[in-house]
């Protein structure tokens, strides 16, 4: 269902606003960690679930997507979110004890590893093919900006308030955009009743041991064979997960759509740039103050001119790939991905942190000439009809591989060795360039 221009616009705009303001929700807190320390008197250890947490429920309520949008007008299920993610928030403002604020913080990632997938799903739905380019670069600037902006908007919030005032923050933005959403937002997909199969969903719980073993494994003893049972048995239920996946009539999740060269390429190159993005805005605030002495208000604020510069350029790139194409485009900004870790690589030695804010905004300015172009070009080898379960399948990806990136960055950082960090990452972006090259012109080849 396409939607008039006016329509259409403030249909997007609302979403846009609510889905921003979570998206921030996800990377404030590292700012906030020795506050929150502080605060119950708990260790670092402790304080960092309410990230990975919040990770963690995220990534496997994102198989969801696709049955619930199937099952559930649009408009009630946006308002729900926004209802689950502001009653969390109001949770986490009064706990007077960690358990309380960790169930807030659960609310939260619950609503938004609904609503990632979910809201890509209705915009590409509703744009016409020929204008997706754009859509989809505004919505790659709320997310790239958003990661960015999370933990600038935290550390300035702390210098002259309590950390309830962060959350206070995000809960009077969403009764806003829940009061806009009343007017704005539309169902604009069919739905059609369908039982929910809660064999699949038991399986993709495999997502979370995945991932808590990813997240632990720079802290976990090699020994602890607790760990590795906890692998092994969640890569056992993803292999199930999948089996079944492929062998359902009407599967929780169309894992067959990766059979389709332009969707797996889409998925694995959104993936290798949003891993580039999240390792940037976590490895250069250690960096500037671990290497040049920056406080943590001034490494914060030294991503700034990076995340304007990504906000800027996502819109334009959007509308170069509706002009000519997504392959040059994404090859323009996996070439910049690779100049911006090369140069950090040439000129760490230098210690200049205006060296370095120039080399992390050529590095985030290629995240938006790549991830939502990548993502974009994904969709539009899909019927629209299978654009839930494709943006489902790059959401969730994209979580794990974001997350592995993590861990692999602070594997090799180890005693503040950040040129191998910054010349691995130029690898990978090496390796993201020869897929782009592998890239088919557009066809209409769609899954059955």
């Amino acid at each position: 269902m396409l939607l008039n221009q006016s329509k259409h616009h403030l249909f997007v705009m609302t979403l846009l606003l609510g889905t921003f303001t979570m998206s921030i929700s996800q990377s404030s807190l590292s700012t906030a960690y020795p506050t929150f320390m502080a605060y119950f008197q708990l260790p670092a250890s402790t304080i960092s679930w309410l990230t990975t947490g919040f990770m963690l429920i995220m990534s496997v309520v994102m198989p969801l997507s696709p049955w619930l949008m199937n099952n559930v007008p649009f408009k009630k299920l946006y308002l729900s979110l926004l209802c689950v993610f502001a009653v969390g928030t109001l949770l986490i403002i009064l706990a007077p004890n960690f358990p309380l604020l960790m169930i807030g913080r659960l609310m939260e990632g619950f609503s938004v590893g609904v609503l990632f997938p979910s809201y890509q799903s209705i915009i590409l739905s509703i744009t016409p093919k020929e204008q997706r380019g754009t859509t989809m670069g505004t919505v790659g600037l709320v997310m790239g900006s958003a990661l960015a902006v999370g933990p600038i908007l935290s550390g300035i919030i702390l210098q002259f308030f309590s950390w309830q005032a962060i959350f206070l923050v995000f809960l009077l933005v969403l009764i806003t955009v829940f009061c806009l959403a009343l007017k704005f937002v539309q169902s604009p997909l069919q739905t059609t009743t369908s039982r929910l199969d809660f064999i699949s969903v038991i399986m993709s719980m495999g997502i979370i041991g995945l991932l808590y073993f990813i997240n632990g494994i720079t802290a976990m003893s090699w020994h602890d064979y607790m760990n590795w049972i906890v692998l092994a048995t969640s890569i056992v239920l993803i292999i199930l997960f999948v089996r079944r996946q492929f062998k359902m009539p009407q599967p929780l999740l169309r894992l067959d759509i990766l059979r389709i060269t332009n969707f797996d390429l889409g998925v694995i190159l959104t993936s290798l740039s949003y891993m580039s993005l999240i390792t940037i805005t976590i490895i250069m605030p250690l960096y500037y103050q671990q290497i040049l002495g920056l406080s943590p208000l001034w490494s914060g604020l030294s991503l700034v001119p990076a995340a304007m510069l990504l906000s800027i350029l996502n819109k334009k790139s959007g509308q170069l790939a509706d002009k000519i194409g997504f392959k040059p485009v994404m090859l323009i900004g996996f070439s910049m991905f690779i100049a911006g870790w090369a140069l950090l690589f040439i000129s760490s030695d230098l210690k200049n942190v205006w060296v370095d804010i120039l080399c992390t905004m050529l590095i985030e300015a290629g995240n938006s000439f790549s991830m939502m172009p990548a993502t974009t070009l994904g969709a539009n080898s899909l019927k629209d009809e299978l654009i839930p379960h494709g943006s489902s399948i790059i959401a969730t990806v994209r979580q794990v591989l974001g997350s592995s990136a993590i861990v692999l960055a602070t594997v090799i950082l180890g005693d503040h060795n950040f040129k191998a960090v910054f010349l691995t990452f130029m690898i990978l972006e090496i390796v993201a360039v020869y897929l782009v090259i592998k890239i088919k012109d557009y066809s209409h080849e769609v899954a059955d």
